[in-house]
């Protein structure tokens, strides 16, 4: 589990293929005794597993599933990437609680300065979009930022001076692909809605467990 907080921003020293897979190996100043052999790091958003360290360097295995899901296809030697160790218990929240699982990639459509800010503008694929919100959180390439507008198919975010310059962001133009995990809550919540419903459609019983407005006003909640 993970912040959204960029704690690092690393650079590919080399990617290894092996058929649908590779492995990765980060060139960081993170601390080097605060990395051991099994850590999660997240990378550019997606939780990858320390295989090997050394100082000022770690290694990890790409699955294809990470591949497919990912814009880790694109990453090339000597580009940047930011990088989040695992939340530790008793750690401050700053940002959100982001899993580094992968919903989907979207498309930075447009980028405009607004003041202090930049803003960007990003598509996502529509059947993604109902889960962000306005003053939402999402999480976009690992970071954790405050959804502004929306749209059917796109949403924006404003990004201060300091979250530029820290992130991977500072590089990303219009057409750049970008890593996005919604709110996890959006999704056990819409579960939750729908775990009868869903029982009824392959005539399955149903448990009664699943929410419904009916289920929430009769317990008090309107």
């Amino acid at each position: 589990m993970f912040t959204g907080l960029i704690e690092d921003l690393g650079r590919i020293d080399s990617i290894n293929r092996r058929g649908n897979s590779f492995r990765l190996k980060v060139a960081t100043s993170l601390p080097p005794t605060e990395i051991a052999l099994g850590d999660s790091i997240a990378v550019n958003g997606v939780c990858l597993t320390v295989v090997m360290h050394n100082a000022g360097v770690f290694e990890a295995d790409v699955s294809p599933e990470t591949m497919q899901s990912s814009t880790f296809n694109a990453l090339s030697v000597g580009g940047r990437v930011n990088l989040e160790r695992a939340l530790r218990l008793g750690d401050r929240l700053g940002g959100h609680l982001v899993s580094g699982h992968i919903d989907t990639v979207g498309t930075i459509v447009q980028r405009t300065q607004d003041d202090i800010a930049v803003r960007f503008s990003i598509e996502l694929p529509r059947k993604f979009m109902r889960y962000v919100i306005g003053k939402g959180s999402i999480a976009i390439d690992g970071i954790s930022l405050t959804v502004n507008q929306v749209t059917d198919t796109t949403f924006s975010v404003a990004v201060i001076p300091h979250s530029l310059a820290k992130t991977t962001l500072q590089h990303y133009g219009v057409g750049a692909k970008v890593n996005i995990e919604t709110d996890m809550l959006g999704r056990y919540i819409e579960k939750l809605l729908s775990s009868d419903s869903d029982a009824a459609e392959q005539n399955a019983p149903a448990t009664g467990t699943g929410l419904s407005w009916a289920k929430l006003a009769e317990n008090g909640f309107f």
